[in-house]
């Protein structure tokens, strides 16, 4: 039955919820589609939709009584640590703001909603350096202030976001008219379609539609099986438990407002380690390796009530490893200095742990790490001064905000935006000084040393820069500049070399998964031939998505 009312509460927020999650995995492969460039890389849907499912596990354990700011500060606390790619995060942020200006609200008039809709907006312009309009930003802003200009008495929350939603489509159909880019390939913008299909599935909920959240496909979890033969009624427990747990807190039982980590830490460093708690909002995220899990649930319990609990047998993980004859993970001893960076494919990975990497997420095109995976990485290398390297533009959001999130140490992320930067920057890495903010500095001017091409095929016929493009042809590009596109892999990068080579000394060529041997015998026999002054190092890189990375320095 369609909700005539005008008042929203914690129910039917969930609802809502539910209905957009279910609405945008329905449509998360056409969101993908969009992407400018037309490689196999297109995520924005997958993680619009694996940003949503952090809020859909933060909402599922609340209580049904729980009232409306409640759940929508459970819900923008998991979806900010699950925060993937530009996409997600900007999504998480306009949750996140949307969460803050419901604080202290049983339940939301239009008006009360409306002021926190823009409050969302705000805190996504705001974890944006340099706002691009024709994005998500706008799609959301447009909407939500022509949408709150037609709200009176009389109209219901159904008819409140029915205006939403057409406002919201009529700015996504004139994303194209504001950013060049998405005019000249054809295409409206990934991310404001992706918000749209949620406020779509808004409006379902609302229409009396019922859902039920199963993940599959794009974002579903894989399920983990455990031999439970590795630890029988003969065993020791020796590595303890891993303990997780969403804390919301409660007014009945502590300051919310006042509520510091720190006495929470430092009662957890007592009973355990590998210490992760940070409070968003009225939740805090826990983590800690103890042997007596019971203690920290009762301790913790004394300021509010659980939205989730995860307890691993962590001896029972070890025994699997060790007859899998994989080394166990270790506490890392203390350091001033360590660096996360990001890779993906096997060879990638182990480049940069030869180059000095701390952790290598693994993660890239197709895969971005969430604002949690920096999170945990930063927790495991156990430093002072943590230094960030993304390798991607569409993973600096996420790596910013776990930054933002993270307190235990001091994080300085350096916006390296490809492979070719990130190699530049490690391979000069100098602790020496002692100073971590002069190292930092040193990292950012590194990584401008050099020039990252890349090879890929194309899923569909379009232009971009000037460059025509048919389906299946190989395309050659730096950044987000196409620069050449013939039918061959081989001719294309031959031409790729040409335009990116000019006063450079050194190529390091990443061979993707699929590359041949007669692949590498023909880039070696064009660089003798073509190139002699540059000197070539190979590197078998195991990367999806791209054939060849080339980094010129």
């Amino acid at each position: 039955m369609k909700y005539e009312g005008n008042v929203i509460d914690g129910e039917l927020f969930e609802k809502m919820v539910l209905g957009g999650a279910v609405n945008l995995q329905e449509h998360v492969q056409t969101v993908n589609d969009l992407n400018v460039f037309p490689i196999p890389d297109g995520d924005t849907g997958e993680n619009m939709l694996l940003t949503l499912k952090g809020g859909v596990d933060g909402l599922k354990n609340a209580s049904e009584e729980s009232s409306l700011a409640e759940k929508a500060s459970a819900m923008a606390s998991g979806m900010l640590m699950g925060a993937r790619g530009n996409s997600g995060v900007i999504l998480s942020q306009l949750f996140y703001g949307l969460a803050e200006g419901l604080k202290g609200h049983e339940r939301a008039d239009l008006d009360d909603f409306g002021h926190a809709l823009a409050n969302g907006v705000k805190c996504a312009y705001g974890a944006v350096a340099v706002p691009v309009e024709g994005t998500i930003l706008t799609v959301a802003r447009e909407a939500a202030e022509n949408a709150t200009k037609k709200i009176d008495n009389e109209i219901s929350v159904y008819e409140f976001f029915k205006c939403y939603l057409n406002e919201m489509k009529q700015s996504l159909d004139r994303t194209p008219e504001l950013l060049e880019v998405l005019k000249e390939s054809g295409v409206i913008d990934s991310g404001g379609a992706g918000l749209v299909y949620i406020i779509e599935g808004f409006c379902k909920a609302l229409a009396g539609e019922t859902f039920t959240f199963e993940q599959n496909g794009a974002g579903a979890t894989k399920s983990v099986s455990l031999d439970f033969s590795k630890f029988t009624e003969d065993s020791e427990m020796v590595y303890g438990y891993c303990t997780e747990m969403l804390l919301q807190l409660q007014r009945s039982k502590t300051d919310v407002d006042a509520f510091q980590v720190d006495g929470l830490i430092e009662y957890l460093g007592t009973i355990g380690d590998s210490i992760v708690a940070f409070k968003t909002g009225t939740v805090v995220k826990i983590h800690v390796h103890t042997m007596t899990p019971y203690k920290v649930l009762e301790y913790c319990q004394q300021y509010g009530e659980y939205l989730t609990v995860k307890i691993e047998n962590m001896t029972l993980q070890h025994n699997e490893t060790v007859e899998k004859n994989e080394e166990p993970k270790k506490v890392r001893p203390h350091k001033k200095f360590a660096l996360v960076t990001t890779a993906s494919g096997d060879g990638l990975i182990k480049l940069f742990t030869e180059m000095g990497a701390d952790y290598v997420i693994n993660g890239g095109q197709t895969n971005n790490p969430s604002s949690e995976d920096f999170i945990k990485a930063f927790d495991e290398v156990n430093a002072d001064n943590i230094f960030v390297l993304p390798n991607n533009g569409n993973i600096i959001l996420a790596a910013n905000q776990a930054k933002a999130i993270y307190d235990k140490s001091n994080i300085y992320v350096i916006e390296s935006k490809s492979i070719g930067q990130g190699y530049s920057a490690i391979s000069m890495l100098d602790y020496s000084s002692e100073d971590a903010e002069a190292i930092a500095n040193e990292l950012a001017e590194n990584m401008q040393a050099s020039i990252t091409g890349m090879i890929a095929k194309s899923v569909r016929t379009t232009v971009a820069n000037g460059v025509s493009i048919e389906k299946d042809d190989y395309m050659g590009f730096t950044g987000k500049t196409m620069l050449v596109s013939t039918k061959s892999k081989i001719e294309t990068t031959k031409k790729l070399i040409d335009e990116l080579s000019k006063n450079r000394e050194f190529l390091i060529m990443v061979y993707g998964k699929t590359t041949e041997d007669c692949d590498r015998e023909a880039i070696n026999e064009y660089m003798s031939s073509s190139h002699p002054e540059i000197e070539l190092y190979e590197v078998e890189g195991g990367q999806d998505v791209y054939d060849f990375i080339l980094i010129f320095e």
